[in-house]
Protein backbone atom coordinates (compact mmCIF):
# COMPACT_ATOMS: atom_id res chain seq x y z
CA UNK A 1 0.00 0.00 0.00
CA UNK A 2 1.23 3.06 -0.96
CA UNK A 3 2.07 6.16 1.10
CA UNK A 4 -0.90 8.14 0.50
CA UNK A 5 -3.01 5.12 0.20
CA UNK A 6 -1.99 3.84 4.11
CA UNK A 7 -3.19 7.59 5.06
CA UNK A 8 -6.16 7.82 3.39
CA UNK A 9 -7.40 3.99 4.50
CA UNK A 10 -6.65 5.25 8.37
CA UNK A 11 -8.83 8.40 7.63
CA UNK A 12 -11.55 6.65 6.35
CA UNK A 13 -11.95 3.35 8.94
CA UNK A 14 -11.84 5.84 11.27
CA UNK A 15 -15.45 5.51 13.57
CA UNK A 16 -16.13 6.15 16.86
CA UNK A 17 -16.73 2.81 18.15
CA UNK A 18 -18.70 2.49 21.26
CA UNK A 19 -17.80 -1.21 22.06
CA UNK A 20 -14.78 -2.45 22.99
CA UNK A 21 -12.59 -5.70 23.88
CA UNK A 22 -10.89 -5.95 27.06
CA UNK A 23 -7.62 -6.65 25.42
CA UNK A 24 -4.90 -4.36 26.50
CA UNK A 25 -3.02 -1.80 24.96
CA UNK A 26 0.83 -1.82 25.23
CA UNK A 27 1.79 1.67 27.26
CA UNK A 28 5.03 1.53 24.53
CA UNK A 29 1.93 1.89 21.68
CA UNK A 30 0.28 4.65 23.55
CA UNK A 31 3.54 6.71 23.88
CA UNK A 32 3.79 6.16 19.95
CA UNK A 33 0.51 7.83 19.21
CA UNK A 34 1.12 10.54 20.98
CA UNK A 35 4.14 11.24 20.49
CA UNK A 36 3.26 11.10 16.47
CA UNK A 37 0.25 13.31 17.13
CA UNK A 38 1.93 15.72 18.82
CA UNK A 39 3.39 16.88 15.42
CA UNK A 40 0.12 18.53 15.21
CA UNK A 41 0.47 22.36 14.63
CA UNK A 42 -0.30 25.21 16.49
CA UNK A 43 0.02 28.56 16.53
CA UNK A 44 3.65 30.20 17.60
CA UNK A 45 4.34 26.04 18.35
CA UNK A 46 2.11 26.36 21.44
CA UNK A 47 1.34 23.07 21.82
CA UNK A 48 -1.67 23.61 24.61
CA UNK A 49 -2.98 20.19 24.85
CA UNK A 50 -2.65 17.65 28.31
CA UNK A 51 -3.29 14.57 28.19
CA UNK A 52 -4.01 12.18 31.03
CA UNK A 53 -3.99 8.25 30.44
CA UNK A 54 -5.81 5.85 32.49
CA UNK A 55 -5.58 2.46 32.69
CA UNK A 56 -6.35 -0.23 34.91
CA UNK A 57 -7.11 0.75 38.44
CA UNK A 58 -6.71 4.62 37.50
CA UNK A 59 -9.44 4.47 35.04
CA UNK A 60 -12.13 2.37 36.96
CA UNK A 61 -11.60 5.03 40.26
CA UNK A 62 -12.75 7.66 37.57
CA UNK A 63 -15.52 5.53 35.79
CA UNK A 64 -16.39 5.09 39.81
CA UNK A 65 -16.83 8.45 40.48
CA UNK A 66 -17.92 9.27 37.26
CA UNK A 67 -21.51 7.01 37.05
CA UNK A 68 -22.17 8.25 41.16
CA UNK A 69 -22.25 11.40 39.30
CA UNK A 70 -24.61 10.62 36.52
CA UNK A 71 -26.76 8.52 38.85
CA UNK A 72 -27.46 10.90 41.55
CA UNK A 73 -26.17 14.30 41.08
CA UNK A 74 -26.41 14.92 37.25
CA UNK A 75 -28.71 17.72 37.27
CA UNK A 76 -25.93 20.22 39.59
CA UNK A 77 -23.28 19.31 36.73
CA UNK A 78 -22.95 21.53 33.60
CA UNK A 79 -20.73 22.05 30.64
CA UNK A 80 -18.24 25.16 30.95
CA UNK A 81 -18.67 25.77 27.08
CA UNK A 82 -21.62 24.95 24.66
CA UNK A 83 -20.41 22.35 22.39
CA UNK A 84 -23.69 22.52 20.39
CA UNK A 85 -25.30 25.66 19.19
CA UNK A 86 -28.82 26.67 21.41
CA UNK A 87 -31.53 26.19 19.75
CA UNK A 88 -30.04 23.52 16.69
CA UNK A 89 -30.85 24.71 13.11
CA UNK A 90 -30.87 22.90 9.93
CA UNK A 91 -29.13 21.22 7.99
CA UNK A 92 -27.36 19.96 11.47
CA UNK A 93 -30.10 19.35 13.62
CA UNK A 94 -31.54 16.91 10.41
CA UNK A 95 -27.89 15.37 11.07
CA UNK A 96 -28.20 15.13 14.65
CA UNK A 97 -31.36 13.51 14.85
CA UNK A 98 -30.71 10.88 12.05
CA UNK A 99 -27.25 9.54 13.64
CA UNK A 100 -28.84 9.41 17.16
CA UNK A 101 -31.94 7.68 15.79
CA UNK A 102 -29.62 4.95 13.39
CA UNK A 103 -27.96 4.06 16.76
CA UNK A 104 -30.53 3.85 18.87
CA UNK A 105 -32.07 1.55 16.45
CA UNK A 106 -28.95 -0.49 16.67
CA UNK A 107 -29.29 -0.82 20.13
CA UNK A 108 -32.82 -1.35 20.56
CA UNK A 109 -33.73 1.79 21.84
CA UNK A 110 -37.35 2.62 20.63
CA UNK A 111 -38.25 6.27 20.07
CA UNK A 112 -39.17 8.37 23.29
CA UNK A 113 -38.08 5.41 25.69
CA UNK A 114 -36.20 8.11 27.60
CA UNK A 115 -34.98 5.40 30.35
CA UNK A 116 -33.28 3.38 27.72
CA UNK A 117 -31.73 6.60 25.84
CA UNK A 118 -29.97 7.49 29.14
CA UNK A 119 -28.88 4.35 29.67
CA UNK A 120 -26.98 4.19 26.30
CA UNK A 121 -25.78 7.62 27.19
CA UNK A 122 -24.22 5.88 30.39
CA UNK A 123 -21.82 3.97 28.74
CA UNK A 124 -19.55 7.14 28.04
CA UNK A 125 -18.86 7.31 31.28
CA UNK A 126 -17.26 3.86 31.39
CA UNK A 127 -15.53 4.71 28.44
CA UNK A 128 -17.65 2.08 26.63
CA UNK A 129 -15.31 -0.75 28.06
CA UNK A 130 -12.31 0.18 26.74
CA UNK A 131 -9.04 -1.02 28.21
CA UNK A 132 -7.77 3.21 28.12
CA UNK A 133 -9.40 6.37 29.11
CA UNK A 134 -8.26 9.46 28.02
CA UNK A 135 -9.22 13.00 29.41
CA UNK A 136 -7.90 16.01 27.43
CA UNK A 137 -7.73 18.97 29.10
CA UNK A 138 -6.13 22.80 28.53
CA UNK A 139 -5.26 26.49 30.13
CA UNK A 140 -8.51 27.69 30.06
CA UNK A 141 -7.29 31.41 29.33
CA UNK A 142 -6.42 29.80 25.89
CA UNK A 143 -8.27 31.59 22.91
CA UNK A 144 -10.02 30.14 20.13
CA UNK A 145 -6.93 29.42 18.14
CA UNK A 146 -5.63 26.77 20.50
CA UNK A 147 -9.27 25.46 20.25
CA UNK A 148 -8.33 24.90 16.52
CA UNK A 149 -4.86 23.35 17.44
CA UNK A 150 -6.22 20.61 19.93
CA UNK A 151 -8.94 19.70 17.30
CA UNK A 152 -5.83 18.64 14.65
CA UNK A 153 -4.09 17.21 17.64
CA UNK A 154 -7.29 14.74 18.94
CA UNK A 155 -7.63 13.83 14.83
CA UNK A 156 -3.90 12.68 15.11
CA UNK A 157 -4.57 10.58 17.94
CA UNK A 158 -7.54 8.98 16.24
CA UNK A 159 -5.55 8.23 12.84
CA UNK A 160 -2.49 7.48 14.95
CA UNK A 161 -4.51 4.78 16.48
CA UNK A 162 -6.24 3.35 13.16
CA UNK A 163 -2.58 3.11 11.67
CA UNK A 164 -2.08 0.29 14.75
CA UNK A 165 -5.21 -1.44 14.42
CA UNK A 166 -6.74 0.43 17.43
CA UNK A 167 -10.37 2.33 16.87
CA UNK A 168 -11.37 5.46 19.52
CA UNK A 169 -14.24 7.06 20.27
CA UNK A 170 -13.70 11.18 20.75
CA UNK A 171 -16.50 12.37 23.89
CA UNK A 172 -17.75 15.64 24.47
CA UNK A 173 -19.63 14.09 27.37
CA UNK A 174 -17.08 14.10 30.06
CA UNK A 175 -17.37 18.04 29.55
CA UNK A 176 -20.76 17.64 32.21
CA UNK A 177 -18.48 16.56 34.94
CA UNK A 178 -15.60 18.66 34.51
CA UNK A 179 -15.49 18.85 38.60
CA UNK A 180 -15.70 15.53 39.08
CA UNK A 181 -12.88 14.92 36.91
CA UNK A 182 -10.76 17.81 38.23
CA UNK A 183 -11.56 16.06 41.75
CA UNK A 184 -10.18 12.94 41.06
CA UNK A 185 -7.26 13.90 38.80
CA UNK A 186 -5.87 16.42 40.87
CA UNK A 187 -5.40 19.22 38.36
CA UNK A 188 -5.89 22.70 39.01
CA UNK A 189 -8.62 25.21 38.53
CA UNK A 190 -6.50 26.77 35.49
CA UNK A 191 -7.25 23.73 33.27
CA UNK A 192 -10.69 22.99 31.32
CA UNK A 193 -11.77 19.64 30.60
CA UNK A 194 -11.68 19.31 26.76
CA UNK A 195 -13.22 16.26 26.58
CA UNK A 196 -12.43 12.50 26.57
CA UNK A 197 -11.49 9.56 24.49
CA UNK A 198 -12.28 5.91 24.65
CA UNK A 199 -9.17 3.48 22.97
CA UNK A 200 -8.77 0.34 22.41
CA UNK A 201 -9.60 -2.71 20.29
CA UNK A 202 -13.12 -2.84 18.53
CA UNK A 203 -15.50 -5.56 19.91
CA UNK A 204 -17.02 -6.41 16.28
CA UNK A 205 -19.70 -8.38 17.78
CA UNK A 206 -21.33 -4.91 19.54
CA UNK A 207 -24.45 -3.88 17.91
CA UNK A 208 -23.27 -0.34 18.22
CA UNK A 209 -20.23 -0.72 15.90
CA UNK A 210 -22.61 -1.71 12.99
CA UNK A 211 -23.40 2.20 12.83
CA UNK A 212 -22.47 3.87 9.60
CA UNK A 213 -22.45 7.53 9.64
CA UNK A 214 -22.75 9.33 6.57
CA UNK A 215 -20.67 12.47 4.72
CA UNK A 216 -22.56 14.80 2.20
CA UNK A 217 -20.47 15.02 -0.80
CA UNK A 218 -17.36 17.61 -1.28
CA UNK A 219 -19.80 19.77 -3.84
CA UNK A 220 -22.13 20.22 -0.96
CA UNK A 221 -19.62 22.04 1.17
CA UNK A 222 -16.54 22.89 -1.18
CA UNK A 223 -16.64 25.80 -3.55
CA UNK A 224 -14.26 25.79 -6.12
CA UNK A 225 -12.80 29.21 -7.39
CA UNK A 226 -10.24 28.24 -10.66
CA UNK A 227 -10.66 29.86 -13.70
CA UNK A 228 -7.96 26.79 -15.12
CA UNK A 229 -9.15 24.73 -17.73
CA UNK A 230 -9.72 21.27 -16.71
Amino acid sequence: MSGASAVDAAISSRRSVRGFLPRAVPRATLEEILSVSARAPSGTNMQPWRVYVLCGGAKQKLIDALLHAFDHEADSHRDEHNYYPEPFFEPYQGRRRKVGLDLYSLVGVARGDMAARRAQHRKNYSFFGAPVGLIFTMHRNLKVGSWLDYGMFLQNIMIAARARGLDTCPQAAFGQFHKVIREELSFSEDERVICGMSLGFEDKEASENFLQTERVPVSEFAVFLDDRTQ
